[in-house]
This record gives structure tokens, C-alpha cells and sequence, in this order.
């Protein structure tokens, strides 16, 4: 992948995730715009994988460096990003100290003990819970946990909410487009748009620097699942302009290249509507494809709502970047009981 050549990466997944047709649910949807998926949900063996460990790859080399035991991050409860980090730092031999901040207002009876953070505790991280709510900016709970790393004789090693504010957070993504255009020639075709849920900013921001190569990044379509998308837009401009600079694009990342729709978040981080459980259910009877209520579920939603609205012309065809996060449906499981 030229554009990261000068960059380290240390391998965590499978190597390009594939990219599979979705006949059912673009039939389901009218059948006038081509849906497919881009598998990054399979893209390890690594507890279960995810889109963090495309981003964890070119931070790892730096950890490494660093001369840390231990890897200090955050996040939600049901957090797929502290699950990443804890099974980075299982296959490192390394150590994991976690804050879960209590960023969603959900009251299921198992939400704090299954899933993502059950998971997270199985590979052995000390994962502990605090009351603070929802911000995807840099954190107390998170700087006072490095501290406590410091204070008992560790050397920590700090990795932000969703790996998004760390130097090397977008570059993971930029290879996500580099990936999409080699298999774009095999299958013969480009891909129109581009869906991705976002959140904190830096796999969307990775994908606008990787695509603004061949003049699409306004093709990515950000669905944000934040609720505070003014932040998320701040968010990923600046992530996407430091990658850019970092990996010498030689363009101007602009505001025009930044689509981020803000339309799907509601209720809130974290809450699903009724509309993002008719589109989790959706993708799961046409597709076997399992999405979640916190990020895929939304931009699921998303992609079902522009197309049946007509945002995308006739023949496109539309990739949706399918990002993992399945089992923080064990969180909600009072709302699936019954499917």
C-alpha cells in the first residue's frame, strides 16, 4: 500500500477483508442501488475483530517502542474499542488497564456484564467501570488511569477513545481505501459512495484521506452515531488534516470533503430507535448479516433511509463498511428477546 509504505505495521489481521455482494437486501430496498459490504467484522481472530484493528496495526509498532507494559484505553461499557485493546494486549504479552465510562443511558438487567465488556475481562484486563457520560474528546477518568499505571510501578502506554486522536489513528483506514481500490480493479468497477458509521472520528477521517487520492472522499458518507455531530465534524477534520500531513498527500483536506449525515443518531449515543432495530433486522433476515444497535445499526438505518429517499442515483453502487461491533447485542438483549 504506497501511501503508508514509510509507516510500521504490525500485523493483527487476516490481510484484505472481502468485499460481498448484498442481492437480497438490494432487492428488499428496490433493487435501483447496488449494495455491498466490506467485511472488516471478519477481519481477525482476534476476539471477535473489528475496524479498531485496522487502526491498532500502525500503533502497536509505536507501543512497542515506547518500552510500555501496559496499554491504557477507553470507552463505553459495551465498548468495542477497550475489547480490541485488551486482545492486542493479550497477543503482546502485555498488560491492559481500562476505563468503561458509563456513556449510555440503557438499563438492561446484563448490559455491564456481557458482551464487549465480558469479553474484555476474559482476556484479563483490569477493566473498571466509571459514572462519567458520553465525550469523544480526551478524557480525566483516562489520564488518571495512566497515572494510577505510573503510581504502581507500570510504564503505560495511552490509546484515545476509538484509537481516533493518536498520531497514527487515521492511517488504518487510509489503508481501508488503498484495500477498496486494488479490489475495485478485480471486480471491474467503482464504488459510487461509501457508508460508514462514525463516532469519534478516525476511521471516517482515515477513508477521506485515502480516498481523496482519486478525488472521492465527499463519497463517504459518515452516518454519525454520536448525537454531538458538530464535535464529531471538528473531530474528523482535524484527524483527516494531521494524517494527511503525516502521511504527505500533498492536498488540502477541505470542508467540502467531510459529509457527515447527522440524522440517524437519535435518541441518543448508544440508544437504538425503532427505525435502527427495523434496519438490524432487516440486514439479518435478507443478509445473515448481524449488525449492532450502537454503530452498524444506525449506519445500516442510514444507508436504508438514503436510498429509499432517492439520496443516491439510479445504478450506483453503494459499499457500507461493516465495522464489527456484534456483540454488544448481548447488551440489549431485553430488546432482541424475541428477535
Amino acid at each position: 500500500m504506497k501511501l503508508l509504505d514509510q509507516f510500521e505495521r504490525y500485523p493483527l489481521t487476516f490481510g484484505p477483508t472481502p468485499i460481498e455482494s448484498l442481492p437480497r437486501l438490494t432487492e428488499a430496498l428496490g433493487g435501483d442501488v447496488a449494495i455491498y459490504a466490506k467485511r472488516d467484522d471478519c477481519n481477525s481472530g482476534l476476539a471477535l475483530g473489528g475496524n479498531k484493528l485496522r487502526k491498532l496495526e500502525y500503533i502497536v509498532p509505536d507501543a512497542i517502542a515506547s518500552g510500555a507494559d501496559t496499554l491504557v484505553s477507553i470507552g463505553g461499557v459495551q465498548s468495542n474499542h477497550t475489547r480490541m485493546v485488551a486482545a492486542v494486549a493479550a497477543k503482546l504479552g502485555m498488560k491492559c488497564r481500562l476505563v468503561q465510562e458509563s456513556w449510555v443511558p440503557h438499563d438492561d438487567a446484563v448490559y455491564d456484564r456481557v458482551g464487549n465488556i465480558m469479553l474484555t475481562r476474559l482476556m484479563g484486563a483490569d477493566s473498571r467501570i466509571v459514572e462519567d457520560g458520553f465525550d469523544i474528546g480526551i478524557r480525566q477518568s483516562w489520564e488518571d488511569a495512566m497515572q494510577d499505571v505510573r503510581d504502581n510501578g507500570g510504564i503505560p502506554y495511552g490509546i484515545p477513545a476509538g484509537a481516533s486522536v493518536h498520531k497514527f489513528g487515521g492511517l488504518g483506514y487510509v489503508g481501508f481505501a488503498e484495500e477498496v481500490r486494488a479490489q475495485e480493479k478485480e471486480l471491474g468497477f467503482r464504488f459510487d459512495y461509501v457508508i460508514v458509521c462514525v463516532v469519534t472520528g478516525s476511521t471516517q477521517a482515515g477513508m477521506v484521506v485515502g480516498f481523496k487520492v482519486d478525488n472521492r472522499a465527499s463519497r463517504v458518507i459518515g452516518i454519525d452515531a454520536s448525537g454531538t455531530v458538530s464535535q464529531t465534524r471538528d473531530q474528523v477534520t482535524q484527524i483527516a488534516r494531521n494524517t494527511a500531513k503525516l502521511i504527505q498527500l500533498g492536498q488540502e483536506i477541505t470542508a467540502e470533503d467531510i459529509h457527515i449525515n447527522p440524522d440517524y443518531a437519535y435518541p441518543a449515543y448508544g440508544v437504538p430507535s425503532t427505525e435502527t432495530n427495523d434496519a438490524i433486522r432487516l440486514a439479518a433476515r435478507m443478509e445473515g448479516m448481524i449488525t449492532d444497535p450502537v454503530y452498524e445499526g444506525k449506519s445500516m438505518q442510514g444507508m436504508i433511509d438514503l436510498v429509499k429517499q432517492g439520496f443516491f442515483p439510479r445504478g450506483s453502487k453503494v459499499l457500507y463498511a461493516h465495522l464489527g461491533g456484534a456483540p454488544a447485542l448481548n447488551g440489549y438483549s431485553y430488546t432482541y428477546r424475541n428477535g
